[in-house]
């Protein structure tokens, strides 16, 4: 391979067999294997990651975006997607669409006794708001190209300052 066809291949090809997978694992509820599929990539405006929970767990709390949408494909197994306020069962081969915005908070759970695997893919939208309704916090975040963290910030409502606090 020449090395402009390796450096191509580098930007814009992964395998998910052979890229680094990390546990996030919070007991009692949450346990799940991510392997972010567009880390590294020329990708700036696309996020696709490949996420293994495990029997009876949860991926990631319950939440919803304000600027960014989202798409699951379930490859493996079958669990619960928490959305609305709702439990909707979901199996191998469905594919479910989260537009943003507060009307559809969501959650994958593995009500199973095996993995669940699905396909995550969402708009990298920036600046971002998450909302957490079960905590009653949010996330404000903003990235420039290039940049995976940028500014983020955890608040909860009790929190929330009045516009002129602390200006001269």
């Amino acid at each position: 391979m020449s090395d402009t066809a390796e450096a191509l291949r580098a930007k814009l090809i992964r395998n998910f067999d052979e890229i680094e997978k990390v546990r996030e694992e919070r007991a009692p509820l949450y346990d799940t294997v991510c392997a972010r599929m567009s880390k590294g990539t020329a990708a700036t405006k696309l996020g696709i990651s490949i996420d293994t929970v495990a029997p009876g767990k949860r991926g990631c709390p319950y939440h919803c975006h304000y600027a960014q949408e989202e798409a699951f494909v379930i490859l493996e197994g079958e669990g619960t997607m928490r959305v609305a306020g709702e439990m909707l069962a979901v199996k191998a081969g469905d594919t479910i669409f989260i537009p943003p915005g507060p009307e559809y908070p969501h959650q994958i759970i593995n009500t199973s006794d095996a993995p669940l695997k699905y396909l995550s893919i969402s708009t990298k939208d920036s600046p971002e708001v998450v909302e957490y309704p079960d905590s009653n916090k949010y996330m404000a975040s903003a990235t420039k190209a290039g940049d995976a963290y940028g500014f983020a910030r955890m608040h909860r409502e009790k929190d929330d300052l009045d516009y002129w606090d602390g200006e001269p």
